[in-house]
């Protein structure tokens, strides 16, 4: 049932110096009586219940001028209960949200620059309806002189304030907004009926000169796309780009657009960012599978409802494979970038120890379980794998179908059959296990459950590297970095150790992760320890590497001074075997199927 009337909504979010926004609402009541009001718990795209209640604060609800008394619910806490008076026609409330001033108390979302407005966080709306079938009418005012970019239709600008059309609350919150002092719109597919716009906000404005070089594979990309799903769900499409080291980051997709949030050097340090680049094209799959199609245990009526993600390792394994290789088509990417993020990946899964107790499908219960706080043991708790290695699972399947048919039929033809149904069209229709693997089989005939059975829901098999070998390649470890693996490293600022030592480190010294059962671990080595010196010298990125090398050749075993707090301790690693780094190298044996997944296609 259509919820009566419509819900006037006016952000204020214009204290940019303290992150404050300020919202007044207009809610109409058809009735007197008890009324409950929700605040959005179970977030679309985070699959788990994120919504951040305790930054909402200063809860003023009043009828005719008069304040109401409210109450928390005591269970639900994300549910506040009023009573309304004879004769009320609307319920004004009054909040703000206190957005993050550091990056321990969640996601800074506010920047003397820029800031990113997520509507499901300063919002209450009415519990029993569809959020569908609830209407809005949404404001938002913003610093003066500021540029403001979101899916939004019909903004209307007075002032420093913008109103949009009315809208129903679920395409609300499915429309962030980006607004900042630093702006600049490209047209990505000019002409188009169905415009794609890339909105740059920046830290500065240096920051936005992209080059007609750097903004061309951008543009393929959104071709790339179109020819891959043959559709588009949308009318309009932003991606919604911040390029910043000062609001928090994030890739968050839509069905009409994107949140994107990557470091400032995106553009201005163009050949070291390569790692990064296959950030937009992961969440434009998104519009076409997660938004479009979407598993049916995440769809969800309202916000109070809890979403299961069984199916995540379709919704964001297959977005993450086909992320990859529209990165490649595109040029965002080259093939040789291409082959080495898959040869990171690869070597990821094959030293995953956890691999050993966990399915792939379990894991699809961490966005409930973790919520992505940092974990001690990465490689033995393998938090979210549906992710990377679901993306090693369907090249699997993709080669799989390109070897039985001799190259005939691919896991393309799967994606333009499944996602590019009824084109044009943005009303989400939802998909099971069996749908995929029936879909799967008109392609061609497999027993594609007992694939999935295996790869995905059973622990303990074998490393998922069949699509590597099968598309042609090895992977293999050598002593030098690749060029994607040295550039990714001086752009994450970190330094990778995982196949020899078992380490990545951070900054200074400090220890990020430690591989489970590796040659550190076995020395006790934990997240947090900053190693101060390698054999007695200052602690550095390439002493380290040089001790690894000096060690295989026969000299001293590598001597760690570790400090954890106020305490140090010193730690040896009889280590031999030297530094080693992924690549993919060539199997001539095989066809390369790998090569013609990743090329462009002209049709």
């Amino acid at each position: 049932m259509a919820y009566a009337g419509v819900i006037e909504l006016d952000v204020d979010a214009s204290d940019v110096a303290r992150g404050i926004f300020r919202v007044r609402e207009r809610v109409p009541v058809a009735q007197p009586g008890p009324m409950t009001l929700l605040y959005p718990q179970w977030l679309p795209g985070k699959h788990a219940p994120r919504g951040a209640i305790n930054l909402l604060s200063g809860i003023e609800i009043s009828a005719g001028g008069k304040p109401l008394e409210w109450r928390r619910d005591p269970v639900n806490v994300y549910a506040f209960h009023v009573d309304v008076p004879a004769g009320t026609r609307a319920l004004d409330l009054a909040f703000q949200f206190v957005s993050p001033t550091q990056t321990n108390q969640g996601r800074v979302v506010v920047t003397r620059e820029m800031l990113n407005l997520q509507w499901e966080a300063v919002l209450l709306y009415p519990a029993g309806h569809y959020v569908s079938r609830i209407r809005v009418s949404p404001s938002v005012k913003l610093p003066e002189g500021w540029r403001f970019a979101a899916a939004l239709d019909g903004a209307v600008t007075s002032g420093d304030t913008a109103r949009f059309a009315e809208t129903d609350l679920e395409t609300l919150v499915d429309s962030p907004l980006f607004a900042g002092q630093h702006y600049r719109l490209v047209d990505l597919d000019r002409g188009a009926a169905r415009p794609v716009r890339l909105n740059l906000f920046a830290d500065r404005p240096d920051q936005l000169a992209a080059s007609t070089e750097q903004l061309e594979p951008h543009r393929n990309l959104v071709q790339q796309a179109y020819r891959l799903f043959g559709s588009q769900h949308f009318d309009h499409y932003d991606f919604l780009l911040a390029l910043t080291d000062r609001m928090g980051g994030i890739g968050l997709e839509h069905h009409r657009s994107s949140e994107n949030g990557l470091d400032g050097v995106y553009f201005t340090d163009w050949s070291t960012a390569t790692s990064d680049r296959d950030t937009l094209a992961h969440e434009f799959v998104h519009s076409w599978n997660g938004k479009f199609r979407r598993p049916a245990d995440l769809w969800t009526p309202s916000y109070d409802t809890p979403m299961r993600g069984s199916l995540l390792w379709v919704y964001e394994g297959l977005t993450q494979y086909y992320g990859f290789v529209l990165a490649a088509r595109s040029g965002l990417w080259s093939q040789q970038d291409a082959r080495a993020a898959l040869a990171m990946t690869a070597a990821t899964y094959q030293h995953r120890v956890g691999r050993e107790w966990r399915s792939v499908a379990d894991t699809t219960n961490d966005p409930v379980l973790s919520a992505r706080r940092p974990a001690p043991w990465r490689s033995w708790l393998r938090n979210e794998d549906y992710y990377s290695e679901g993306l090693l699972v369907w090249l699997d399947a993709d080669t799989l179908i390109r070897e039985r048919t001799n190259g005939g039929k691919s896991l393309d033809d799967f994606a333009h059959a499944f996602f590019g149904a009824d084109d044009g069209s943005w009303v989400p229709v939802t998909y099971t296990l069996d749908d995929v693997v029936a879909e799967l089989n008109r392609v061609h005939e497999y027993d594609w459950a007992a694939f999935f059975q295996e790869r995905i829901y059973e622990a303990g098999a074998e490393p998922p590297l069949d699509g590597v070998t099968r598309g042609g390649y090895r992977l293999v470890f050598k002593e030098e970095r690749s060029e994607f693996q040295r550039d990714a490293e001086a752009y994450g600022r970190n330094a990778d150790f995982s196949y020899s030592l078992g380490l990545i480190f951070g900054e200074n010294g400090n220890v990020t992760s430690v591989q489970w059962d590796g040659p550190a671990f076995n020395q006790g080595v934990i997240v947090g320890t900053q190693v101060v010196a390698v054999n007695g010298v200052s602690y550095g990125n390439e002493a380290l590497r040089r001790a690894v090398t000096a060690a295989k050749a026969g000299r001293a075993p590598i001597e760690l001074l570790l400090r954890n707090g106020d305490q140090y301790r010193t730690v040896t690693l009889d280590y031999r075997d030297g530094l080693r780094y992924p690549h993919l190298e060539r199997d001539a044996a095989t066809s390369d199927r790998l090569t013609e997944i990743l090329s462009p296609r002209s049709h």
